[in-house]
């Protein structure tokens, strides 16, 4: 609703007015000043309507002003509150990253822990085979030894005939004619292969330790020497990790991929997946990244590490189940 101006109102008035003065001469004299004082009278009672009009309007344009004002303040009031909520909420998803960022650490640290305990479990079983070997060798010697003993004591001696091959000056079996022995064709040295499981708990140890280049070769060792074994992906892991702490994100990315594509069935493959995704999005690649990550929860959805990329997800503000058309 409009406000009508003051000088509408003078304006009508004076057409008011006007009408009154127009209409006085053509009344006869008798009649005028009657006429005069009802046209008055309408007049006064108009421009009563008129102010009392303009009183309401300006009563309920007060009211109107008053509402929009309050709205204003509410949205500013509203504005506030989500601003602090917006700062609220990216503090928290920082303070989340850096708290998941060191339960990752503690995780890697533990099941690092549990690598070594299982090496050393390893070496202490082959030690015990070892010992168990060699008491049945001493078994097996003694008991020869306790056959031969009685035996020599069952026979008389036996002199030894001359003539017979091996008497002093003839020459033995394995002599050839004149006692020269068969030239022999030199051997060639072999590589020997370092002994897995101290490799593999010293290189955890240089891990541990920060020593990441002595850890990296002795890794590589283990990789070389003995592809097959199942501790050759914790490996290639480890590897991956010294270039990751190193940020020496590309080459991670070479490591986990060997990983995923050679040790496939390995305990170390979910977090060689979540790795690579990180990484992919530390050199910029974020959908590749994002698509890591997503493949990791399909295809390890109940792993330590699939909780981890869904909160990893969820600080990125991207959605964890990709929409249709979506990677």
């Amino acid at each position: 609703m409009q406000r009508p101006s003051l000088s509408r109102i003078v304006r009508f008035r004076n057409v008011a007015l006007l009408m009154a003065a127009t209409l006085v001469p053509s009344l006869p004299a008798h009649a005028a000043s009657k006429e005069i004082i009802e046209l008055q009278t309408q007049v006064q009672q108009l421009l009563d309507m008129v102010q009392r009009l303009q009183s309401t309007v300006d009563s309920r344009f007060g009211v109107l002003q008053h509402l929009v004002e309050q709205s204003a303040d509410n949205v500013n009031q509203m504005t506030a509150a989500v601003n602090g909520m917006q700062q609220k909420i990216n503090s928290q998803s920082e303070a989340t990253g850096g708290k998941l960022d060191g339960v990752s650490g503690q995780v890697q640290s533990l099941n690092d822990s549990i690598d070594e305990l299982k090496t050393r479990m390893g070496k202490l079983d082959k030690e015990l085979q070892d010992v168990q070997s060699q008491l049945q060798t001493m078994q097996a010697q003694s008991a020869a030894g306790a056959n031969a003993a009685g035996a020599q004591q069952g026979q008389p001696g036996n002199p030894q005939q001359p003539g017979t091959p091996g008497q002093q000056g003839q020459p033995g079996a394995g002599d050839n004619g004149g006692g020269a022995g068969a030239p022999q064709t030199p051997q060639q040295p072999q590589e020997q292969a370092p002994p897995l499981q101290d490799t593999y708990q010293s290189g955890l140890r240089d891990y541990n330790a920060a020593r990441y280049d002595v850890a990296a070769g002795e890794f590589g060792d283990i990789v070389h020497y003995y592809p097959n074994d199942p501790l050759a992906g914790n490996a290639q892991f480890y590897i991956g990790e010294i270039s990751y702490r190193q940020q020496k994100y590309r080459d991670a990315i070479k490591a986990y991929n060997q990983v995923l594509e050679n040790f496939a069935g390995s305990p170390k493959a979910p977090a060689a997946q979540l790795r690579k995704g990180e990484s992919l999005i530390q050199i910029g690649q974020r959908e590749q990244g994002v698509h890591e990550l997503r493949a990791l929860i399909q295809r390890y959805p109940q792993t330590p590490e699939a909780s981890q990329a869904r909160t990893k997800l969820n600080a990125m503000g991207v959605r964890i189940v990709p929409r249709a058309g979506e990677r």
